[in-house]
């Protein structure tokens, strides 16, 4: 694409994303069962809230200058014919139990408030029952009768997409819109064209049966389980429902009709709760991060596989962290390449289809987000020369002696191949984020294959003989910083490919030490701490003194987060990777020090902390000290 157009492109972002910023903005709030005061008395469903906390959720919304407001208030609103109040709240009911004729129908007649519910086509069918026993729903004859109140917004909680199928080999079972289906005999996964029809089946027949009952078709779609993706996205438009929910914390524009957010209000929340989660929409999101290898996990034997899984999972679930950066491909020698992956793909061989079984008991046991640690070139296969990284060598360009053996992010055919790679991760994965691994790096010899500096002098306008590239430092910065730029964009690539499966995940990306204590450094690394900041919604520093050879750790440390914090979000968006292991010595680091060094951090204003390698097997870092000067319950 001509520079101009590239120009234009971004402006036309640029001024869309302002635009965005400025429009009214509103929030979602998700209900499902609405009890009596004898439902709301400890032991309780954490789905429910108590009528009377209902009322004064209401009345304080009221109180504070909320403004309830309607699906069409929405669609009118987006064609151009209303307004958007500054504080807008809807109002959505899951599930269609019958407590919302009961309770909470009333309070919307009494107000004149107006609400969205969805409901299940085959529980209110009856082929299939609510995921909780005894709870009554709704009669086709109440439906009918909110619905032509015109307070109520009828919408679809899909027609049989509201459970949980087979996800992999071992068991686990995830929610149906987004899962391909395993199946045991014979062992296979369903295909992509069996998966889009399954989509478009349950939705079509969910539109149709809510128009039989009502004569009405549903123009909102409510994902079960607030999960989603672009294929079921159109599948909804093409049922006819325009606006689509989730259930992810925030607050929403005009711009976001086609996946809503909606703050799902849990566990009965007292009204001091309440009011904290409408104004923070629970953004606190300091991270404590454990970095997981998954070649310790793994045994030949899986019995032995799913014993570790056991120990590792109920050690994180008892350090009190959030956040897991867990390996997704096999790396048994340890230098940083990908022999194979641990998730079905096209391309490199399975080591064991066990990244998504992993995943899912660490995020529904331990309760923590898990990002898929994964490279972004290193890729050892047999694939063609031409295909990798040249750096310049005795006068000629060669393949890379690097320890990273790279696929060439210039390359179109290595660009694709590593792009279906995480395709098949989001196919067939449950994860929250993606850790791209640091080996996205090129030196000041790298990229000199002919694909490199073609692209080189023909998008760029740089030279393409090496000599000339390299005749000046700031020729050689030059350079490095549009390579700088090349691999941040092509995560970017990366991202989207995954986002088209997996919507709602976060991304960060390792990075040494010295671009950011050294910017000049860039010429070297191809990383920019600056360009980090804008690419990805964290930078994971390596903050590993030992490995760095610090003289003095402590000052050095010092140094790092003083140099983030100079950044706009450098610290607010930087976690600080601490080394448990002396990769020096092959021991592990003395717990004295690793905790003073946590301490430091802490000190020093660091707010995201992580550390790696985590050995259950060695309990180190030991979890005692974990769970006293790491985890979340620490007051910080």
């Amino acid at each position: 694409m001509p520079c101009k157009k590239i120009f234009l492109l971004l402006l036309f972002t640029c001024i869309v994303s302002i635009a965005r910023a400025n429009e009214p903005q509103f929030l979602i709030l998700n209900y499902h069962d609405i009890v009596g005061a004898e439902g709301a008395k400890p032991p309780f469903n954490a789905m429910d809230v108590s009528i009377d906390h209902l009322e004064e959720q209401l009345a304080w919304l009221n109180k504070n200058g909320y403004q309830i407001i309607s699906v069409q208030r929405l669609l009118d609103a987006a064609a151009g014919k209303a307004s958007m109040p500054n504080k807008g709240i809807l109002l959505t009911f899951d599930d269609g139990y019958q407590s919302f004729y009961t309770r909470v129908f009333p309070l919307l007649k009494k107000h004149r408030y107006p609400a969205t519910i969805a409901l299940v086509g085959n529980w209110m069918e009856g082929t299939e029952k609510p995921d909780e026993p005894g709870k009554q729903l709704l009669s086709w004859d109440q439906v009918r009768e909110i619905q032509e109140s015109g307070l109520v917004e009828i919408a679809s909680h899909s027609y049989d997409l509201h459970h949980a199928i087979l996800a992999n080999p071992q068991g686990n079972t995830q929610a149906s819109a987004v899962t391909r289906q395993y199946y045991k005999a014979p062992a296979r996964y369903e295909n992509d064209e069996q998966y889009r029809q399954r989509i478009h089946q349950s939705l079509q027949k969910s539109s149709e049966f809510i128009f039989q009952h009502t004569g009405i078709r549903p123009r909102v779609l409510v994902w079960p389980f607030g999960e989603y993706n672009a294929i079921t996205v159109d599948a909804a438009r093409e049922a006819g429902m325009s606006i689509t929910m989730e259930l992810n914390d925030g607050s929403n524009t005009l711009a976001d009709l086609a996946t809503l957010r909606r703050l799902i209000i849990v566990s009965n929340p007292v009204l001091p709760e309440f009011a904290d989660m409408i104004s923070t929409q629970r953004s606190n999101n300091t991270l404590r991060v454990a970095h997981l290898d998954m070649d310790y996990l793994y045994d030949k034997d899986p019995k032995q596989t799913e014993h570790n899984l056991d120990d590792v999972v109920k050690r994180i679930k008892n350090m009190q962290i959030n956040t897991v950066f867990l390996q997704a491909y096999s790396d048994p020698d340890g230098d940083g390449n990908a022999d194979a992956l641990y998730f079905p793909n096209r391309h490199l061989p399975v080591k064991q289809d066990l990244f998504n079984r992993v995943a899912w008991q660490l995020k529904n046991v331990a309760r923590v987000k898990v990002y898929a640690w994964m490279p972004i070139l290193a890729y050892q296969h047999k694939l063609p020369t031409d295909w990798y990284v040249q750096e310049w060598r005795d006068g000629k360009a060669q393949k890379s002696r690097h320890i990273y053996t790279r696929l060439s992010p210039f390359h179109p055919e290595a660009r694709q191949f590593i792009g279906e790679i995480y395709e098949d991760l989001a196919k067939h994965c449950n994860f929250d984020g993606i850790l791209f691994h640091d080996d996205g790096i090129l030196s000041d010899y790298e990229d000199a294959s002919p694909f490199a500096l073609a692209y080189t002098r023909s998008v760029w306008g740089l030279p393409d003989q090496f000599d000339k590239l390299h005749n000046s430092s700031q020729m050689r910065m030059a350079w490095a910083q549009h390579k700088t730029e090349l691999i941040n964009q092509f995560t970017d690539e990366l991202t989207h490919r995954v986002r088209y499966y997996r919507p709602y995940i976060k991304t960060a990306r390792n990075m040494y030490a010295l671009p950011l204590l050294k910017p000049y450094s860039e010429e070297w690394y191809a990383q920019s701490y600056d360009s980090f900041l804008k690419h990805y919604d964290y930078v994971a520093i390596e903050a590993m003194p030992f490995m760095e050879e610090a003289d003095d750790p402590d000052t050095w440390l010092t140094q790092l987060v003083k140099a983030a914090g100079k950044h706009a979000d450098g610290i607010n968006k930087t976690v600080f990777e601490l080394q448990a292991v002396n990769w020096k010595t092959q021991e592990k680091l003395p717990m004295p020090t690793f905790i003073a060094q946590l301490e430091l951090l802490k000190k020093l204003g660091a707010i995201h902390l992580g550390y790696y390698p985590d050995n259950v097997y060695k309990d180190q870092p030991r979890l005692a000290d974990i769970q006293h000067y790491f985890s979340l319950s620490v007051s910080q």
